[in-house]
């Protein structure tokens, strides 16, 4: 790991601890192990490493869950569906990075305009958004019934968000926020996922 990536690594353990103002420029070097001036060599301050921060968590996210321009593959089945979303939700849930960038955003984002765009984002806008394509692409399938993919969107994934939310703030119940997703997960595709109807299909 180089020292950029070690100062980035450092500023977010300690940023998802003790906020984006309780953390200075000599405590991020000294979890390095460099001197503050040596910091300023690859980053112009904090602001800079919390920039360099989203991004770089940004494009770890896309990558790894997706978003409303990279839904990947649209499920051909219920059972798809829950798997790969699962999938995702397991990853938000465990990485480590996206955990304290998601911790960070929760912490500032009454604070700073980008992280409160971010995090409404990730929480609201994006996820919906994402789901809604992936909803939308099932229901042109014929496995999903005909419905406003935007409100289905909305019906799915804000449980998910609380539960995430909740496994945060209490990391003992990880265990059971997952098992409460994938019951709601179920529950929706008993509702809306036309099961008997893709299977004379298939």
């Amino acid at each position: 790991m180089s020292t950029k990536e070690r100062i980035l690594d450092a500023a977010l353990s300690l940023f998802a601890q003790n906020g984006y103002d309780g953390t200075s420029v000599e405590q991020i070097a000294n979890a390095v192990g460099i001197k503050a001036p040596s910091l300023y060599k690859h980053y112009r301050g904090k602001e800079d490493i919390l920039n360099a921060l989203i991004d770089s968590a940004e494009m770890r996210y896309e990558e790894m869950f997706g978003s409303e321009k990279h839904v990947g593959k649209i499920p051909e089945s219920c059972e798809e569906f829950i798997e790969v979303t699962m999938e995702r939700i397991a990853f938000t849930m465990r990485d480590p990075i996206i955990r304290k960038t998601r911790m960070l955003l929760v912490q500032e984002q009454f604070r700073n305009e980008r992280i409160s765009e971010v995090t409404t984002m990730h929480q609201l806008d994006g996820i919906q958004g994402m789901f809604a394509k992936i909803i939308k692409g099932m229901m042109e399938k014929g496995i999903v019934k005909k419905d406003d993919p935007a409100l289905l969107s909305v019906e799915l994934t804000a449980p998910a968000v609380l539960q995430i939310a909740r496994s945060d703030r209490q990391p003992q119940c990880e265990k059971e926020a997952l098992e409460s997703i994938e019951k709601h997960l179920r529950h929706f595709c008993d509702i809306y996922m036309e099961t008997k109807k893709s299977k004379k299909e298939g």
